[in-house]
């Protein structure tokens, strides 16, 4: 008896893996020549693999889901004969590279210790980067509100940290001295390690030396006392033409060609300056480079009247992003270059839910609250995933894994004063209009003032994005990774209706909703819209039980 090792075979010109989608042996099958032993998936092909030979299965090289090389071994056959494989080679191919046969990495060049010593008769108190929240590993410093040098107490604020779209404020526990911050504003920090070493009375809890190697490691320098900052130099003025300014640049008279040279006329074009505005200087008013360069400089003026032109602006400033703003920068951006975007609008006619909307508060909005047209959305697309869960739903990539929520958890994209943020309601399919807008109103406030919590601003299944009286006749919203669908809502107007006879005033709006094409199909996404459509157009079945 020998072994037959049959590898992944080019399944396709150009491929050079594929993914192993399904099995249809396992170790110990005996299977005959040309019976199908997997299939294999490139490019939405899906690919039979026929057995070479006929034999009994002794080793299959991976599982369902997993993506495989051309030219990687597939199975192994216990054959009649030599077959092409010895057992010597089979145990080689299957056995892992030895954990020390990996090059040793080169060693780190030494970086010079951090000196941090205490008075005499004083301790040296280390505060480190607490756990602010289940499952983070790093945490962004936002803010310093003290520096070194500073005298503390005990419960003083000392720093602030940015994690997942919550800023966290972080106490001192002791009072003293700082002597040691641990980052500069925008530097992410691992829990654990050192946010800064204040000077105590009494004997501290750690030491010099046990400073010296840990903070050795940090590169991030520890920011310097308060100091005022040097005003950088003056830029030098440019320079100006010795000719004296004109009292008024005028245009010339219709038809009067200025006197000038070939260069400066090219040069005026470049710049695009009407050379008939330009006080010339030279011998019977001809225009030289100095002049052009001196109107330039100075804006020149309008004709009639002399009115000076606005000034141009050449300054310009950088600000570091950092906090929330950089958090929003990431988040879009992994979405951006992670989920491919496939965004349906559609017209929708609210009329009968703005005159639904006004009956109900007009008679409930006393006792339970006034209805905006969020509740309604929020609502409509509860009912809407109902039907199709593939749209309530995450899609982990790393794992190739679509996860389906029967709970409905919608995220409301939030613009706050440090940014967009997106509170969650909870449980959107058990709430009514009012208690949807009840959260809505709660959430909305506590997003606003900073006091929200770090789970009511995490979890979402589904999102939705207003600009409200803002927004235009159509979006194309990013969706926030990893959900798979997000529903934009744009602003509302009178437009005119065709009704069968003529045209009349109807109020419309538009719904953007982008999905990840990926996982979501164009006719789902269409199917998906049309019901949000239907449900917004009939809203009293918003009202109805299930």
């Amino acid at each position: 008896m020998g072994l037959f090792t049959m590898k992944l075979p080019d399944v396709g010109e150009g491929i050079a893996e594929a993914e192993l989608s399904a099995w249809h042996v396992k170790i110990g099958d005996v299977v005959k020549e040309d019976e199908v032993l997997a299939e294999v998936m490139t490019d939405k092909a899906s690919v039979e693999i026929p057995a070479a030979v006929s034999g009994k299965v002794v080793w299959l090289g991976g599982e369902a889901g997993d993506k495989m090389s051309i030219g990687a071994d597939l199975v192994r056959l216990e054959v009649e004969g030599e077959g092409n494989t010895s057992a010597e080679q089979a145990a080689t191919a299957d056995t892992p590279p030895a954990a020390g046969s990996e090059p040793p990495e080169s060693p780190a060049s030494p970086e010079p210790a951090i000196d941090i010593r205490a008075a005499e008769g004083k301790g040296l108190y280390e505060i480190k980067v607490p756990d602010v929240g289940e499952g983070i590993a790093e945490a962004e410093l936002t803010a310093w509100l003290t520096s070194v040098g500073a005298e503390l107490r005990e419960d003083d604020v000392v720093a602030e940290v940015m994690t997942e779209k919550a800023s966290v404020e972080i106490p001192t526990n002791v009072s003293g001295k700082v002597l040691f911050l641990g980052g500069a504003v925008g530097d992410t920090l691992a829990i654990g390690s050192t946010l800064m070493v204040i000077e105590v009375e009494g004997a501290g809890n750690t030491t010099a030396e046990a400073l010296a190697g840990k903070l050795a490691k940090s590169t991030a320098p520890a920011p310097a006392p308060a100091e005022p900052v040097a005003k950088p130099a003056p830029a030098p003025e440019p320079k100006r033409s010795k000719t004296p300014a004109p009292v008024a640049a005028q245009r010339r008279a219709e038809g009067e060609k200025p006197l000038t040279t070939p260069s400066v006329r090219k040069r005026a074009r470049e710049l695009g300056i009407d050379l008939r505005r330009v006080p010339g200087s030279g011998p019977a008013g001809r225009i030289t480079h100095e002049d052009l360069t001196h109107f330039h400089e100075t804006g020149g003026q309008f004709t009639g009247g002399g009115a000076v032109k606005r000034p141009m602006r050449t300054g310009e400033s950088e600000e570091k992003v950092i906090g929330l703003r950089r958090k929003i920068a990431e988040r879009m951006a992994l979405s951006k270059s992670r989920i491919p975007h496939i965004t349906i609008v559609e017209e929708v006619d609210v009329s009968d839910l703005e005159d639904l909307r006004a009956q109900l508060n007009r008679a409930r909005a006393e006792a339970r609250g006034k209805l905006t047209v969020l509740p309604f959305v929020i609502r409509a697309i509860a009912d809407a995933v109902a039907d199709q869960p593939e749209m309530n739903a995450h899609f982990e990539d790393d794992d190739s894994v679509v996860r389906k929520f029967d709970a409905v958890h919608i995220g409301i994209a939030t613009q706050t004063p440090g940014g967009l943020i997106v509170p969650v309601v909870r449980h959107a399919e058990a709430m009514d209009l009012w208690e949807s807008a009840a959260e809505l109103s709660r959430l909305a406030a506590a997003a606003r003032d900073g006091s929200a919590k770090r789970d009511e601003l995490s979890g979402s299944t589904i999102t939705i994005t207003s600009l409200g009286p803002l927004g235009a006749l159509a979006t194309t919203p990013i969706i926030n990774y990893p959900e798979v669908a997000i529903v934009g809502i744009n602003k509302m107007e009178v437009r005119p209706h065709w009704d069968g006879s003529g045209f009349v005033p109807r109020k419309k709006m538009n719904i953007s909703c982008s999905f990840d094409h990926r996982v979501i199909d164009g006719w789902d996404a269409a199917v998906f819209v049309q019901k949000l459509k239907m449900l917004l157009e009939t809203p009293a079945l918003l009202l109805l039980e299930d």
